[in-house]
């Protein structure tokens, strides 16, 4: 099927009106990376540029033997007659939104934390930023971009759309909003009026900006409220409610075999800080945990309730106790330099999931190799892929295992081991592929 009319520029037709840019996006990511989209709505088909030909062939090879389908319905790709998408046919068959000097950015696989300094960066060259906001919507991680001029906002759409702010993630997804002015109350990691260098950094004990992305919800009981509010943009994720204020656990089914405290420590500390650990000794396959605080707490039992290790389905509860008493039978954690919690908690909480089939490694020596990587967690588990990349400057991996069990127990057991003279970070990501 790779015919001399080969092009960097991929076609697609039959694309419905429930067919969203970023279901086009999931569908050719894993064949290289997209440098530009282009919906013709009117004509249900769409244009699609990879950054280079090589990509656009390998996506084109790969669904002549499997029918592309998105939301259920068949599409239809083919190389398209333009080698390249100039501005032209972007504005031609651009959306049919008006253009504004602000700006709605989506940022799609989102594996980093995205700061408002991060997008000042990277929208900056392109004109005066008056004011951004930022904020977690269902969509994902969204940010709002206001400029002096409209013509610096439409420059940056046309150079931006489509590319990814760091290798291989965080997808840039622009439109014009249709607001006519932000409003920013405060100077902070998720606000900022580059105007008015005077405004406070936070109100107290509020989640700034209910009204640009969900709710603003007041957290009595929480000392790390900014945190919060960082990672989640003035929301929630669905299903927890912030109001609990238990912080033990009880975690039942276990299996004694290969359960311990430490790993225990591996799984929930990927919620909060751990306090405590105690193995209960009259009944060997129960644990009590002790979070740092309720809401912690909370995200653990939502998170973890159901999810399989060692061949035993957890059962994941709070507990009746208030604490855990230190003692000889306990195994304190308090002051754990491994506790994740104490530095970077927003973005700690952003990262927070149930299990994937996917481990994020990070600190990583700088030398190591995809093999060095594979060796290391081979045991676990059947390993689908794996890869190795450098993100601001340090050596980080992922590992792709067949599914969250092993997943999972590469994590626990793992977590905060040695390789190549480096303690090592695992997480779990949420990326489908690599």
């Amino acid at each position: 099927m790779v015919m001399a009319e080969s092009s960097k520029v991929i076609h697609v037709r039959n694309v419905g009106h429930e067919i969203s840019e970023n279901d086009l996006l999931q569908l050719f990511q894993p064949f290289g990376v997209i440098t530009k989209l282009v919906m013709l709505r009117a004509k249900n088909q769409a244009l699609l540029q990879m950054q280079d030909v090589s990509s656009a062939i390998t996506a084109l090879q790969f669904f002549t033997n499997v029918q592309p389908t998105i939301r259920g319905r068949n599409v239809y790709i083919q190389f398209s007659s333009h080698q390249e998408l100039t501005t032209a046919e972007q504005n031609i068959h651009g959306r049919e939104d008006e253009p504004n000097r602000i700006l709605l950015v989506t940022v799609h696989h989102m594996l980093y934390p995205i700061t408002v300094d991060v997008l000042h960066q990277v929208f900056s060259p392109y004109g005066f930023v008056e004011k951004i906001v930022t904020f977690q919507k269902s969509a994902g991680f969204q940010a709002l971009i206001q400029y002096q001029a409209q013509p610096c906002a439409a420059s940056a759409r046309t150079s931006l759309q489509g590319r990814n702010i760091y290798d291989g993630c965080c997808q840039l997804d622009i439109q014009f909003s249709n607001l006519e002015e932000l409003q920013v109350n405060y100077n902070n990691d998720r606000s900022r009026d580059y105007t008015n260098p005077n405004l406070p950094s936070e109100q107290k004990g509020r989640l700034p900006h209910p009204g640009y992305g969900d709710a603003g919800v007041a957290y009595p009981q929480m000392a790390n409220t900014s945190a919060i509010a960082a990672a989640f943009g003035g929301g929630l994720p669905p299903g927890i409610t912030g109001t609990n204020d238990r912080c033990t656990i009880l975690v039942s089914n276990l299996n004694t075999d290969s359960v311990d405290e430490d790993k225990l420590f591996n799984l929930f500390s990927l919620y909060g800080n751990i306090v405590r650990i105690k193995l209960l000794r009259n009944k060997p396959d129960h644990a009590l945990v002790q979070m740092g605080d309720g809401f912690q707490a909370e995200l653990a039992v939502h998170f973890l309730k159901g999810a399989m290790l060692f061949g035993k389905r957890l059962e994941v509860n709070y507990s009746k106790h208030p604490n855990i008493t230190p003692g000889t039978d306990s195994h304190d954690y308090v002051n754990s330099n491994l506790n994740r919690f104490n530095r970077n908690a927003a973005k700690n909480y952003r990262y927070c999931c149930s299990p994937t089939k996917m481990i994020h490694l990070s600190t990583l020596p700088q030398d190591v190799t995809e093999e060095e990587v594979v060796n290391h967690v081979q045991e676990h588990g059947a390993i689908l892929n794996t890869k190795v990349f450098e993100m601001n400057g340090k050596k980080q991996a992922l590992v792709q295992f067949e599914n969250e069990e092993e997943a999972a127990e590469a994590l626990v057991c793992k977590h905060a081991t040695s390789l190549g003279g480096s303690i090592i970070r695992i997480s779990f990501s949420q990326l489908q592929t690599i």
